[in-house]
């Protein structure tokens, strides 16, 4: 079975690792397959991914699709991949439905159209939202900010809209300062922009709330390394492989500072971690020639 690693995914579906890491953090999708002993997101995990991309796309609030997701797991048990199977009724409607055994159905079970015995009519694609349960005002703050979070996220990859992105960012952490991914997120588009020290206060808040988070620990260890601080910046990225030893950006980055360091056994104990994680490319064949190999 083929396997894809986070950074083949993100390349592919052309998804930031940030993003897909806090996917992966709120249980949104997982890695169902192995790549050796390491976790590996397999074909019909990119499917589900690529499924909550589209669903966005169509102006699909994120909340409503973990929503189904929930809604589905609880009303047909036996289907492997409710996330997989969701979809959008028409372009441009508002109604999500699943797909399971040739018929059409909400999310709570109600069969919307058996495909195999009738065509669909105007008023089978009529759209039809699903009722919004009602919240505590201080879930339905955390509803707002995710949804500001995937607005940031949509926005933060082109440079034409990074002030759109921090804007966004900015307003989730009014709903809810104590949003992690959101802090770090914010820091890195500061970042991007130049601004050192706000990005710097970002990473800081997010580990002040979250002080196992892996990008805040990187970023602010990258940070740091580039302002002479190595020692300040070690900590940062052993916090990050301490937190997901799977991230193979921690164990380059911990050899690369080591090499400079002098300190060669460690840095080998670091190019050995990063090639398990990522073997192919051109920092492959670096850490194999540090290696010796």
């Amino acid at each position: 079975m083929t396997t894809y690693s986070l950074a083949d995914t993100s390349r592919i579906l052309r998804i930031s690792p940030a993003r897909l890491r806090y996917w992966e953090r709120t249980e949104l999708v997982r890695r169902s397959a192995l790549s050796g002993d390491q976790p590996a997101f397999a074909f019909r995990d990119l499917v589900c991914i690529r499924t909550i991309l589209a669903l966005l796309e169509e102006g699909i609030p994120l909340r409503r699709i973990r929503r189904s997701v929930d809604r589905v797991r609880e009303r047909i048990p036996e289907l492997d991949q409710p996330l997989g199977a969701l979809r959008v009724w028409l372009e441009g409607s508002s109604r999500v439905v699943v797909r399971h055994e040739g018929a059409l159905l909400e999310p709570d079970g109600q069969l919307v159209l058996d495909l195999e015995l009738a065509p669909p009519s105007e008023d089978d694609v009529a759209p039809f939202p699903l009722p919004a349960p009602r919240k505590a005002p201080q879930e339905a703050d955390f509803a707002t900010a995710l949804e500001w979070f995937e607005r940031g996220c949509q926005l933060d990859a082109n440079p034409a809209t990074l002030d759109q992105a921090i804007c966004a960012y900015r307003s989730a952490l009014q709903a809810d300062p104590l949003f992690a991914d959101a802090h770090c997120n914010l820091g890195t588009a500061h970042f991007s922009r130049g601004e050192r020290e706000l990005a710097r206060g970002c990473y800081e808040e997010a580990l002040r709330h979250d002080p196992e988070h892996v990008e805040a620990n990187f970023n602010l260890g990258s940070l740091l390394e580039e302002e002479g601080q190595r020692e300040a910046a070690l900590h940062r990225y052993k916090a990050a492989t301490r937190a997901d030893p799977l991230f193979p950006d921690a164990q380059l980055n911990l050899a690369l500072l080591y090499e400079q360091l002098q300190l060669r056994r460690k840095a080998k104990e670091h190019w050995r971690r990063y090639l398990q994680l990522a073997p192919e490319g051109g920092w492959a064949d670096i850490a194999r020639k540090h290696l010796g190999e």
